[in-house]
């Protein structure tokens, strides 16, 4: 005879978010948000942060770059609520803000754990990361404990 079990736990329910697609340019950008390491690129001779990652600088036109870790903190810029049609891998309309990193770059990504009516502008943030489709991550902000 078998001993009786505890039921078993409930499972998280699975991403519904749309994995990154991932470019030759921004491949390490991503492999890092996997690992919810949140890095950037900084070019190594005038030495100016750059986002999205690409091949060359687009101040000093320099094809030397390095990949640094970035502090996640910010601030946002501003933001929007997509409300028709209804965004595609979400429960429920996303906040989509424009992130002004410390930085010194801008980011667009999503704010969560707030309510759009408490969004404002300058609001501090800092990174975290959410599940994808297809096991990935991807970095979104939530305001700064």
């Amino acid at each position: 005879m078998s001993e009786p079990t505890e039921p078993a736990a409930e499972a998280a329910p699975k991403p519904t978010r749309i994995a990154p697609i991932v470019t030759p340019d921004a491949k390490s950008f991503w492999a890092a948000a996997d690992r919810e390491e949140f890095i950037g690129q900084k070019c190594s001779d005038c030495g100016r942060f750059r986002f999205p990652p690409r091949p060359m600088c687009p101040h000093c036109h320099s094809l030397a770059r390095e990949e640094v870790p970035l502090s996640g903190r910010g601030t946002v810029y501003t933001w929007a609520v997509p409300r028709h049609p209804p965004p595609f891998g979400f429960r429920e309309p996303p906040i989509i803000a424009v992130i002004a990193l410390e930085e010194g770059i801008r980011m667009v990504s999503n704010v969560v754990g707030v309510k759009i009516e408490d969004m404002r502008h300058d609001m501090p943030v800092e990174v975290t990361f959410e599940p994808t489709m297809g096991n990935h991550k991807v970095p979104v902000f939530r305001p700064r404990r």
